[in-house]
């Protein structure tokens, strides 16, 4: 590969969101049947019948997961389950999916067998169909990348990141911060043994937040709910990078502001005790820690009444106009800018 040193940029400057809207400059579609490209969880396609949604997610081993203590059944079944979430956030229902690997020769037939027993029970459990895929030699360890492949019935059911109006609610579903709070205790645990073999991890009394971190659900109950309640969310998004970069989205794209409070956003209390044990703000775990896998939208506030009937939904805060940016008001009543700080997949930080 050939380059101009003395003009390179490197991909840490522009972040990975950075890069995608770089590139996306250049795209320009070429077809009446693409309803909506590069910008969302998932891609839209009208197939003159159903509406259909793509969505990738490549997952590289020391990057988004670490075989020292990610079981392979755990991260087939995740690999799946973050891409469904992506679908579901589009408002609408998986189908398929398609399983492309890059194995090394680390890994024998019985640990891919093993991969892919995650990965069928997740279809199993989400009625999506395994219908193809691609192997590859890897150099670098184990790469999983999942298409996901879901269907709505018309366009007007897709619900995208950039019509949220000012007034709207802002809801997300589940609690927060969990993943990233099970994450810092495999990485302490994993340290500990790395000095000290024969030590047993001390994980006992937090398998929630261990299967928040290495076994998370999509949320396809809350969007069952949504429609038999006869909600529309005017936006939304899954949660894979923190709160506050998942409001950035919304709010930059639908070119809004929003008010969010403290004391509204879900922490469960586990998360809460572990994050004093590690020295850290629960508040900031919910806002930053990413892998929830949970649902951020907004709704209209006419469906106050609808909204406040449906299970582990909560109401955080609302759409203000774009001048009043982006604010969180804490327990003292302090309104607090909020900053885009999760997960970025070219920071050079990661474990």
């Amino acid at each position: 590969m050939f380059e101009n040193k003395e003009n390179r940029t490197e991909l840490e400057e522009l972040g990975e969101f950075g890069l995608i809207k770089h590139l996306a400059q250049s795209v320009v579609l070429k077809n009446a049947e693409t309803i909506k490209g590069i910008g969302d969880d998932a891609t839209v396609i009208d197939t003159s019948g159903k509406i259909l949604v793509v969505t990738t997610d490549m997952l590289v081993e020391g990057i988004h997961f670490d075989l020292t203590f990610s079981p392979l059944k755990h991260l087939g079944y995740k690999a799946v389950v973050v891409n469904l979430s992506d679908v579901y956030a589009m408002n609408a229902i998986p189908k398929q999916i398609v399983v492309a690997l890059g194995l090394s020769n680390r890994f024998s037939l019985e640990a891919v067998e093993e991969l892919y027993e995650g990965i069928n029970l997740a279809c199993e459990k989400y009625g999506v169909d395994l219908v193809g895929g691609d192997t590859t030699t890897s150099r670098s360890g184990l790469i999983i990348s999942v298409t996901g492949i879901g269907f709505a019935d018309k366009k007007e059911d897709i619900v995208y990141r950039n019509s949220a109006k000012a007034t709207d609610l802002i809801c997300v579903s589940g609690d927060l911060g969990a993943a990233y709070l099970g994450l810092q205790l495999l990485n302490r645990e994993k340290k500990i043994f790395l000095v000290n073999p024969g030590v047993q991890p001390e994980l006992s009394g937090y398998d929630y937040l261990l299967e928040r971190q290495l076994k998370p659900e999509a949320r396809k109950d809350i969007i069952e709910q949504l429609k038999s309640s006869g909600i529309k969310p005017t936006s939304m998004i899954d949660i894979s990078d923190g709160l506050s970069s998942e409001l950035f989205h919304i709010c930059t794209q639908s070119q809004v502001g929003c008010q969010v409070y403290e004391d509204k956003i879900p922490v469960d209390i586990k998360t809460g005790e572990l994050a004093d044990e590690f020295n850290l703000s629960p508040i900031v775990c919910a806002l930053s820690g990413g892998e929830d896998y949970e649902l951020l939208f907004t709704v209209s506030i006419h469906d106050f009444e609808k909204i406040k009937l449906l299970q582990d939904v909560h109401v955080i805060g609302h759409i203000t106009d774009e001048a009043s940016g982006l604010m969180m008001i804490d327990k003292a009543g302090t309104a607090i800018q909020l900053k885009a700080q999760g997960w970025d997949a070219f920071n050079t930080n990661h474990n």
